[in-house]
């Protein structure tokens, strides 16, 4: 299991002199869910390099274990002085990616043509997709294969225009994230100020504020971990699988790098061969699929 997490490189809050950048809790909360979990992590960020720091963000107030883990933890702290530029990142390389707010996103990855292709091409290989807090922003010009804005119909949250009232930023920001969303037709829901609230739609995650970092990156686990579940290794080997009864079936096969092929049944078992070291998930077949040479 491999994820990435992509980080901002702005550092300037709007007009006010002051800095900005990635909000520590954001990035340290999900960095250890996914590395308790096993999985490789991989930083990025559109300039590559150490990423800004919001300073507010790792004052005492806004401290948690998850930070003062990460601050102590030599490895992750080298690997942040080091992420790698965004425009080098192919998202077949990648099972899942995670996007830490703080106001940064706001500037850089919002406009940010490849970081818009990258969440594309990810929802395109139907992979899951989490953001955070403001993070949910550089959502703004990602479309759908349809050309329609990814959010439209979706049911979404993220730092909502009370809480930026609440930290005094709501004329000094580029946009508002609750009213981006709702602009491109998203369904946006919440919870009070500062209380934790995600919402999954399919495969795209959003949390609403730093305190709902954690169980956003669990809802992405969880999405990761219930797609390897419904898919068979080993396709030679196929076990008999029962569905719901329906006109209708299809089989999807994807391979390693999520590449993906939807077949009618009946060619189905014909393009086994043509798909190397596949993952095989049938649904909504009318009947028991089973391997020819099963006992």
């Amino acid at each position: 299991m491999k994820i990435l997490i992509v980080l901002t490189s702005h550092n300037k809050l709007g007009d006010t002199r002051r800095k900005t950048g990635f909000w520590l809790e954001e990035l340290a909360a999900p960095y250890y869910v996914f590395k308790d979990a096993g999985a490789e992590i991989v930083l990025t960020s559109p300039k590559g390099g150490e990423p800004p720091l919001d300073p507010k963000s790792n004052e005492m107030g806004f401290q948690t274990d998850t930070t003062r883990r990460f601050e102590a933890d030599a490895a992750a702290k080298a690997q942040l002085a080091s992420t790698v530029r965004l425009d080098s990142i192919s998202p077949d390389d990648f099972d899942a990616v995670f996007y830490p707010g703080g106001h940064g996103p706001l500037w850089d990855l919002a406009e940010d043509r490849n970081s818009i292709k990258l969440i594309e091409a990810f929802q395109a290989d139907e992979k899951p997709v989490a953001l955070v807090c403001h993070a949910p922003g550089t959502l703004r010009h990602v479309k759908a294969a349809d050309g329609r804005p990814l959010v439209q119909g979706k049911n979404v949250t993220g730092f909502t225009n009370t809480e930026e009232e609440a930290v005094g930023l709501t004329k000094v920001v580029p946009f508002l994230v609750e009213d981006e969303l709702k602009a491109k037709g998203g369904h946006f829901t919440r919870t009070d100020d500062w209380g934790i609230y995600v919402m999954t739609d399919g495969l795209l995650i959003t949390g609403q504020n730093p305190a709902s970092s954690a169980l956003a990156a669990k809802a992405l686990l969880d999405l990761l971990n219930n797609n390897a579940a419904s898919s068979l290794s080993r396709p030679e080997s196929m076990r008999a699988v029962p569905f719901a009864t329906t006109r209708f079936a299809a089989v999807r096969f994807i391979s390693l790098n999520q590449r993906v092929t939807v077949l009618p049944p009946r060619l189905g078992l014909l393009a086994l061969s043509r798909v190397r070291s596949a993952a095989v998930t049938l649904w909504s077949l009318p009947y028991w699929v089973r391997h020819p040479c099963r006992k």
